[in-house]
């Protein structure tokens, strides 16, 4: 039965114009920070909102090239608020030292924290990926609207990519700012214990339903039908599990035997991105009963 969903396109022609503030909208404005990576494509999209007052969502890495740019965009306009996606360091390392030097309070959605305790033996690979001992000085709660800079901003929680991570709609707009949990140049990293794949597909739901059309999220450009794309990156994930099922049945014992089986050709840094996602993906057909794990000292054993 061919699926209904939108055909799966990544954009990954986006040209950042590092340094330099775009305009996305009124009283949004992007500045991309100079942190590519495999993981962070082209660098961590930072958003001034507002007018005369600006909120800053995302500072990203510490920087002095990527502060100044900001600094500049902000045109000597007063910084009422940072407020975090979520508080993995590609978007939160520069948050402390931009509450320090501004005064302006730091706002996001509690500390950082797993989606479910570790396991005997576990360990959590994006550890080190996470500010841990950041706190909020105001804790953002799923549905609440909060004054960022002189514009609305209405919260909704979406975790997945990480627990604590949050997505903002532009009040009154149908501008959304989608962190990265919706995301036009790739698929969602997934990482377990540290996200989760059920909660992922519940925020993908959550999203859909909600009325925003033009995405803008922290990496790449923006994604002009937000809910078709995230309706598409859903039938993707759909067919990764499907796709795990399949290599289980047809002799797959370990992550590693399924990401050669999925990802037979990817390089050495996708296919350990693959596999922190995988494992995410075995976990959630393991609760739905669609799954068999045998978790030892050395690892997962699947059937």
């Amino acid at each position: 039965m061919a699926s209904s969903a939108p055909a799966l396109h990544f954009d990954t022609d986006f040209r950042p114009h590092v340094g330099q503030a775009v305009p996305q909208a009124p009283g949004v404005v992007r500045v991309t920070a100079p942190n590519a990576s495999p993981y962070t494509f082209t660098g961590t999209n930072s958003f001034l909102i507002g007018r005369e007052k600006l909120a800053l969502i995302d500072p990203g890495p510490e920087d002095e090239r990527h502060e100044s740019a900001l600094r500049a965009a902000m045109a000597g306009r007063p910084l009422t608020a940072i407020i975090l996606t979520h508080t993995h360091r590609d978007h939160s390392a520069a948050a402390a030292r931009w509450r320090r030097d501004t005064g302006a309070p730091l706002w996001f959605g509690g500390p950082h924290r797993l989606s479910r305790p570790l396991r005997r033996f576990e360990r959590n690979a994006l550890r080190n990926s996470a500010d841990w001992d950041l706190v909020p000085d105001r804790t953002l709660l799923d549905g609440e609207t909060v004054v960022a800079g002189d514009l609305g901003l209405v919260v909704h929680a979406t975790p997945g990519h990480c627990a604590n991570h949050l997505a903002f709609g532009l009040a009154g707009t149908d501008i959304l700012l989608s962190g990265d949990h919706v995301m036009g140049w790739n698929s969602t990293l997934v990482s377990a214990p540290d996200g989760s794949m059920a909660d992922y597909f519940a925020s993908l739901d959550k999203l859909i339903a909600l009325p925003y059309r033009l995405y803008l999220p922290a990496h790449g450009g923006p994604i002009a039908d937000g809910p078709a794309h995230a309706t598409a990156l859903k039938a993707h994930r759909q067919m990764r599990n499907e796709q795990v099922i399949a290599a289980v049945r047809n002799g797959a014992r370990t992550i590693g035997a399924v990401v050669d089986a999925i990802y037979p050709t990817q390089p050495a840094k996708v296919r350990r991105a693959a596999a922190m996602t995988i494992g995410a993906h075995m976990e959630y057909l393991e609760a739905r009963g669609e799954l068999r794990v045998k978790r030892g000292l050395f690892g997962f054993r699947l059937g």
